[in-house]
């Protein structure tokens, strides 16, 4: 360490020890302060992070804590679809859909631009009607269900599953074929 340096360093601390009146005089005493604070800090620590994993983290819900799906299920589907065709934003449906289901629906968008860009077509909102909704529920609060799009030239079939989180539906997969 640079001479000038050093003596800078020794010159604040002691300027700073002597300021503080209430710190401890001996290493003896400064080494017992540390590991006293680092063994208390540690455990709260762990004793909050075992507290908060299950007291904040997402609560499963029960069928009959949630509302029901069908409205969910058809705003939803037309909502990825819009997204996809591109006149709708990604962002609108994150408050619906789990991280994963985001990041496949954003690659999903990308490649759709790409398709455009490389045909010249302008994002057009597409003319669909919502058809027959055919639903299961393999457990307590999952619903799966696949929901038929009609479009001018196609049909197509949104499967969504929703999972009960914190009394609410939360869409943990969706596809389009």
């Amino acid at each position: 360490m640079n001479p000038r340096l050093a003596h800078a360093v020794d010159t604040h601390a002691v300027d700073t020890h002597e300021a503080d009146s209430d710190a401890p005089d001996t290493d003896a005493e400064v080494a017992d302060a540390t590991e006293t604070h680092s063994v208390d800090a540690g455990l709260a620590g762990t004793d909050l992070v075992a507290a908060g994993t299950d007291f904040f983290g997402h609560q499963p819900a029960t069928r009959s804590d949630l509302p029901d799906p069908e409205p969910l299920l058809i705003n939803l589907s037309r909502c990825v679809i819009e997204v996809l065709a591109g006149v709708r934003e990604l962002d609108q449906v994150a408050r619906w859909v789990s991280d994963d289901v985001y990041r496949h629906l954003l690659k999903r968008v990308v490649l759709s631009a790409r398709a455009r860009a490389v045909k010249g077509q302008r994002p057009r909102r597409p003319t669909i009607t919502i058809g027959r909704i055919s639903t299961s529920e393999p457990r307590d609060g999952v619903i799966e269900a696949v929901v038929m799009v009609h479009g001018k030239g196609r049909a197509r079939a949104v499967a969504i599953r929703l999972e009960g989180l914190d009394h609410r539906w939360r869409a943990s997969a969706v596809n389009v074929l």
